[in-house]
């Protein structure tokens, strides 16, 4: 018996565990599986409507469940989504205890004028996880037009439009003074989060060194950016650049200021197993969380920066937009000064 199944679904409390922990953890889960159409969000689906009961929980609730057949020991990984144990076909399964439905979720799951970016935005607004948000949009229970979705394109979207809220609030601050550096690492992803001051805007390296998860013997850097008018087409990086854009969001948004940011992830050979885009939310979000650096140049905050990384500096500079526009920008202003 599982003494706190909460733990198992809550991303924010891993931070201390080893990957080995997580991948244990959550291959400890069995998987009741079945298909669906997308417009079935809208049919009186019996298992389909169980289903949505269980997402309108906060908390994991007991539940019985029948099979067609024994289940089946496959382990899967994915780049967006948890580390996925043991599954089977379900034949039926019932709720034996009432779901714990917090109070912004029974309202908005029941309002279907609202859209679904603003049912997310009132949620978010009260601290409603993402997890649970991502399944309520998965499973049917958002918008006007409710369909199902699938959950790698619901985590995105998540992280995608709470971060806009974010940024809507944030162009309203004033610009951070000092020039502050944010750095933390977990399941051997690193992050550097350099905040300099102007306007808001956000670029985002991805450094994947040799050996490291999806990668072979070469280094592969990718870049992504958004300017103070936004980002219009889906990123590059896929759900990773929304994760790592997000926890710096809630920083800036938590200091009431906003910043030019450029960040780098940096993913080394310690990150052997794919766990979901959640880490790396997460290590943006222990990066953000640690005791910030401030510096009295962009030089020497660069310089410190690139203290600890593997990857020579020359290399991933190279590949910035943002950051190299913002240093000319800054050599012409100072003529003006």
């Amino acid at each position: 018996m599982i003494k706190n199944p909460g733990f198992l679904e809550d991303s924010r409390l891993w931070h201390d565990l080893k990957m080995q922990d997580v991948i244990t953890m959550r291959t400890a889960l069995v998987r009741a599986n079945t298909t669906f159409k997308p417009s079935d969000a809208k049919t009186d689906n019996p298992l389909l409507m169980k289903a949505q009961e269980l997402a309108l929980s906060s908390k994991p609730i007991d539940t019985e469940a029948w099979f067609k057949k024994p289940i089946v020991s496959d382990l899967k990984f994915d780049s967006m989504m948890m580390p996925m144990g043991p599954s089977g076909q379900v034949k039926n399964f019932n709720i034996t205890e009432n779901p714990k439905v917090p109070n912004a979720v029974d309202r908005l799951v029941y309002d279907t004028d609202a859209l679904a970016k603003d049912a997310i935005s009132e949620m978010y607004k009260d601290s409603v996880s993402n997890e649970q948000m991502t399944r309520l949009m998965s499973i049917g229970l958002l918008g006007r037009d409710r369909r199902l979705v699938p959950t790698r394109w619901s985590i995105t979207a998540i992280d995608d439009m709470t971060g806009k809220e974010l940024i809507h609030r944030i162009k309203d601050y004033p610009h951070l003074r000092e020039i502050t550096l944010l750095s933390g690492e977990i399941f051997g992803n690193r992050f550097e989060i350099l905040l300099l001051p102007g306007s808001f805007s956000f670029e985002l390296l991805e450094v994947w060194l040799p050996h490291s998860v999806w990668n072979g013997e070469q280094t592969f850097i990718g870049q992504d950016h958004e300017d103070f008018y936004g980002k219009k087409e889906y990123s590059s990086l896929s759900g990773g650049y929304y994760a790592a854009r997000l926890s710096v969001l809630e920083y800036l948004n938590s200091i009431k200021k906003q910043a030019f940011v450029f960040a780098i992830r940096e993913i080394n050979q310690s990150y052997w197993a794919p766990l979901g885009v959640w880490v790396v939310r997460e290590a943006a979000r222990v990066a953000v969380t640690t005791p910030p650096r401030i510096f009295e140049t962009r030089e020497e905050a660069l310089s410190n920066l690139s203290s600890r990384l593997y990857t020579p500096r020359a290399e991933w500079e190279s590949k910035t937009r943002l950051l190299h526009n913002q240093a000319v920008q800054t050599r012409i202003d100072s003529f003006y000064d």
